[in-house]
């Protein structure tokens, strides 16, 4: 198993010449000051150089300060024996610009996996509020860092939906030449999306067990929790489904069946979680879908990924925090990076895992 570790963090705002560097030599850090001085900006800061985005936005120009026109990130991280400085260079109306070790990449999905990181944030109640997007966009960045060969399908099948929908909306009338033109797309995205469908159904169903698991270590409860895949893709029917769509498709002009329609459902003792979970119960439910992440991604890339807990101490109570605490106790954590308002908060609870940590007052 091999460890995964930031060594130091470059974060550059080049319009007003601002900047700030973090040394990091311990197991724990702890971001602390008031609201507003940058410390979930911080943690995102080192899940963009992990994942290549931002945690909380899709849109370069969010991670860019106000009144900014650039910014630059850099991150020097030991993963195993070898020194990986990566940098993100973020200009407005221009494209991102990531490097690593001093060269550029052609295709940002060739870093996904390679500093598997994983973030524990209350914007998290995202995937329990919002809609099937949210929960399919977690299940693949999840697969995706530990299994290249599915984020190529993965962007291949986006690609040829994109082109197919684009399709759609230049047809004025279902005609032959109409159809065998859609027959291409559909035999495309059977192609791409069939692995797509089977890497989802294969790692939930090893998923899941790992997260009932976490759950019930959390909670301290007796309820039962499940997730749920649901598709409409079923055997292999999935070419008969775009087939029988395709007027459907012409009148809506965009695809209405595939595997991009795919979600997670998740219950509790049988019932949506959304319309029947108690508070605690909804976030036991979400710090347990992280620390399975963590779990599974451990296991599929043997190394132990960075985790980030963004203010989760100010939202959480007393018994979840303990058990957090307790869990990055256990050896089979590596680097940990945490935010926080109350410093003495922090530092009292950080002492119980008995490991060194360090302070950084923003």
């Amino acid at each position: 198993m091999s460890n995964l570790r930031l060594n130091a963090l470059h974060i550059t705002h080049y319009k007003n010449v601002s900047s700030v560097e973090y040394r990091f030599d311990k197991p724990i850090h702890c971001f602390v000051g008031n609201n507003g001085k940058g410390k979930t900006n911080t943690l995102d800061a080192i899940y963009h150089l992990a994942m290549g985005r931002s945690y909380f936005s899709s849109i370069n120009a969010h991670t860019i300060q106000h009144h900014e026109d650039f910014m630059r990130i850099e991150g020097h991280f030991v993963r195993g024996e070898n020194n990986e400085r990566i940098s993100c260079q973020l200009k407005r109306k221009a494209p991102k610009v990531f490097i690593r070790n001093g060269k550029k990449y052609n295709r940002l999905s060739e870093h996904i996996g390679l500093l598997p990181t994983v973030m524990i944030s209350p914007a998290d109640v995202d995937l329990i509020n919002e809609g099937s997007q949210t929960r399919r966009s977690f299940i693949d960045r999840l697969i995706g860092q530990a299994d290249k060969v599915y984020l190529q399908e993965l962007i291949q099948y986006q690609k040829t939906l994109q082109q197919r929908n684009a399709l759609l909306k230049q047809m004025g009338r279902f005609d032959q030449n109409a159809h065998e033109t859609l027959s291409i797309y559909n035999e495309k995205l059977v192609q791409h999306g069939t692995p797509i469908h089977k890497a989802r159904l294969d790692y939930l169903a090893a998923f899941e067990p790992i997260f009932k698991k976490r759950y019930t270590t959390i909670s301290k409860g007796n309820e039962s929790v499940a997730i749920i895949y649901e598709s409409q893709i079923k055997d292999d029917n999935f070419n008969t489904l775009l087939q029988a769509a395709s007027t459907k498709d012409l009148q809506a002009q965009f695809t209405t069946v595939g595997i991009h329609k795919d979600d997670l459902a998740f219950r509790i003792d049988g019932y949506p979680i959304k319309k029947f979970g108690s508070q605690g119960q909804r976030k036991s439910f979400l710090i347990a879908l992280k620390l399975a992440q963590f779990d599974m991604l451990k296991e599929s890339t043997s190394v132990k990924p960075l985790l980030l807990l963004d203010d989760i101490f100010d939202k959480l109570d007393e018994q979840r925090v303990a058990e957090i605490i307790n869990l990055v106790h256990e050896s089979s954590f590596g680097q940990l990076f945490i935010t926080d308002t109350n410093p003495e908060r922090t530092a009292v609870v950080i002492k119980q895992t008995e490991q060194p940590f360090e302070l950084h007052r923003l």
